[in-house]
């Protein structure tokens, strides 16, 4: 219930009754409405420009995980571009010198990403951080096509180490017939005294004396290139390994192999014998490397000790006569 007010009239020397009008119960409405609107904007500005709502801090703090978080990302591309850079290094200085290659340029792995802008979206996008976001992009893009170019090279080492195999595979690495005791090297490379014809010339090759019918061993994985007789080696047996490499077993007594056939080390390929041009039974062992005669010795490792190795090159050194 309002209250009533009065006002003391002099003239009448009475309490009156205040008469409101509706106007003025407007205006006054009217002014109480507008203080009020006045004063609510008033707060709402103070609160918005110094409080902040809960769903401003939220978002003031996701943003701030983000920027620890791509903070952190960046450490971790640049440790992940260290043990590039070392795999790198490695690769270029041990295992293509291991295989004889060329390393890569370093043109090809410093190589940029293409494309004239990769990352127009994302300036177009006008990020707050924009130079965290796209350089953070920008290592990603560097160190997926720096490992793009170190995979593709892993292959081609692979590839290298496949062909390595085979080639050391091939390479005439042991003695033709078996001679553990090192008692069967007869004769070594170099000018000899040819038994039969008198006269001292090349030696081409190694003599290994053995019983009639001895087996004689491939020396390396190869294609037996002729199998057939001759008056002055008798029978004979030449395998081309590949890789410039040749070698001859000549005196044989008969064959173990056809011409055309594949043969490995260690296989049989025929057996001792005293054909040809032959003082005694045995078998001349020849090795040649791009058309030119080689002294056999040298390849002599792969079944044999240091000191076994030192003990048949000084028995190969021994100027005897040849048999054959």
């Amino acid at each position: 219930m309002a209250r009533i007010k009065y006002y003391y009239d002099t003239e009448t020397c009475k309490y009156e009754r205040i008469k409101v009008s509706k106007w003025d119960i407007f205006l006054n409405s009217l002014g109480i409405f507008t203080l009020s609107l006045i004063l609510a904007i008033l707060i709402l500005f103070v609160s918005s420009t110094y409080l902040e709502s809960p769903q401003v801090s939220l978002l003031k703090k996701e943003n701030q995980e983000l920027l620890i978080y791509y903070e952190d990302m960046q450490q971790d591309l640049r440790q992940m571009d260290g043990m590039l850079t070392a795999l790198q290094e490695r690769d270029d200085n041990i295992y293509r010198v291991i295989f004889e290659a060329d390393p890569i340029p370093s043109t090809v792995r410093q190589a940029g990403v293409g494309g004239t802008d990769r990352y127009k979206a994302l300036r177009e996008g006008k990020l707050e951080r924009e130079d965290l976001v796209i350089s953070t992009y920008e290592e990603i893009d560097k160190l997926k096509k720096h490992m793009y170019i170190q995979t593709k090279s892993y292959d081609d080492i692979l590839q290298m180490a496949k062909n390595k195999t085979a080639m050391l595979a091939s390479i005439p690495s042991i003695q033709p017939i078996q001679n553990k005791d090192l008692k069967r090297l007869a004769s070594g490379y170099g000018m000899r005294m040819h038994p039969l014809l008198k006269y001292t010339r090349m030696h081409a090759g190694c003599d290994f004396s053995a019983p009639q019918g001895t087996p004689i061993f491939a020396t390396g994985n190869g294609k037996v290139e002729r199998a057939r007789f001759s008056s002055t080696s008798g029978n004979m047996v030449t395998i081309d390994h590949g890789y410039g490499y040749e070698t001859k077993y000549l005196h044989m007594s008969k064959f173990a192999v056809k011409e055309g056939q594949q043969v490995k080390r260690g296989d049989v390929i025929g057996y001792v014998g005293n054909t040809g041009l032959s003082k005694a039974p045995h078998c001349h062992y020849e090795v040649w490397k791009d058309n030119q005669h080689v002294n056999p010795v040298n390849y002599f490792y792969n079944d044999v000790t240091d000191e076994e190795y030192d003990k048949l090159l000084e028995l190969a050194s021994r100027e005897n006569e040849s048999l054959g």
